[in-house]
């Protein structure tokens, strides 16, 4: 039987019906189909098991057993994942690393099922290169948001506390992951605390510079989106390094889903945050994004 107790516990947090059943039928699909199966296994095996297979080595073997089998590769991109999940959990007890953040950590899992059902109409993952840096252990999630450890790659730039991030220094970079919950003050201080005691030990000063580049932070949110979103609040935790209009709204698929693809005056505006950019594309107003910084003691932005 290919599903893995890892995945059957994710399943009972937070994850609909129908991503539920559509998980289980494809491990059940697998169960059905030795010759696939096999072919999966040992592509998991060699990723997350013994390791002698890179990431993108292992989504173009899948790419081919898709071809071969007549399967959906988004679907079994996402079989990689899952079925890696016992190899990962095992990584991370190696690592001292506690089972709490390896399942807040696995909940991206059920963001980017949703998306790929929102967007392409299936339940699997379109963006499966990304959990490398998680087989990597070099991502994790705490609370809210995710977060990594990077090397500054811009000019050097003072926070408004003193502090200098020169180019090259290590901060950490913040992610967004789709998880429903909202950007609430309470839900942002939660988060970066915990953060916060997980990185420390790379800063000796013991001042932490969190980093984030998203769409999130496009400066101009706060000239139209309503005063009452979070996501304006958001923006305030940051001092911009750079941001502006971009000459794509790469990011289009992340506001309006499955409806992406529609003339801008036929976007929904079923949401605050739909309604505010159907306005502003309508409007022949631009989108964009913003790279910004912070620096934290512990226990407060400085």
């Amino acid at each position: 039987m290919h599903m893995n107790a890892e995945l059957e516990r994710l399943l009972q947090n937070g994850y609909t019906e129908e991503v539920r059943e559509g998980v289980a039928a494809l491990e059940k699909m697998l169960d059905r189909k030795p010759a696939l199966a096999a072919e999966m296994d040992g592509v998991v095996s060699r990723y997350s098991g013994d390791e002698t297979l890179s990431m993108d080595g292992a989504l173009a073997e899948i790419a081919e057993i898709s071809k071969k089998y007549g399967e959906n590769e988004y679907s079994l991109d996402l079989l990689l994942i899952v079925n890696s999940l016992p190899n990962l959990h095992e990584k991370y007890k190696q690592h001292n690393i506690p089972d709490g953040v390896f399942y807040e950590s696995m909940d991206d899992i059920r963001c980017k099922i949703n998306e790929c059902v929102e967007c392409k109409g299936v339940v699997g993952t379109f963006v499966a290169d990304w959990y490398d840096r998680f087989f990597k252990l070099t991502c994790f999630g705490f609370g809210r948001f995710q977060y990594e450890a990077l090397k500054f790659p811009d000019p050097d730039f003072t926070l408004r506390c003193g502090k200098t991030v020169r180019t090259g220094d290590t901060f950490i970079n913040m992610h967004i992951p789709s998880r429903g919950i909202p950007l609430t003050d309470e839900v942002r201080l939660d988060s970066y605390r915990r953060a916060y005691r997980h990185f420390a030990p790379l800063f000796p000063d013991g001042v932490v510079i969190f980093g984030c580049s998203s769409w999130l932070l496009y400066p101009a949110h706060l000239e139209f989106l309503p005063e009452d979103m979070n996501i304006r609040k958001f923006i305030k935790d940051f001092e911009m390094v750079r941001g502006g209009d971009t000459e794509d709204f790469h990011d289009r698929w992340r506001v309006f889903g499955r409806y992406a693809d529609l003339p801008d005056n036929e976007l929904p505006r079923d949401t605050k945050l739909r309604a505010a950019y159907a306005e502003r594309l309508c409007g022949g107003g631009k989108t964009g994004r913003g790279f910004g910084l912070f620096a934290f003691d512990g226990e407060k932005i400085l």
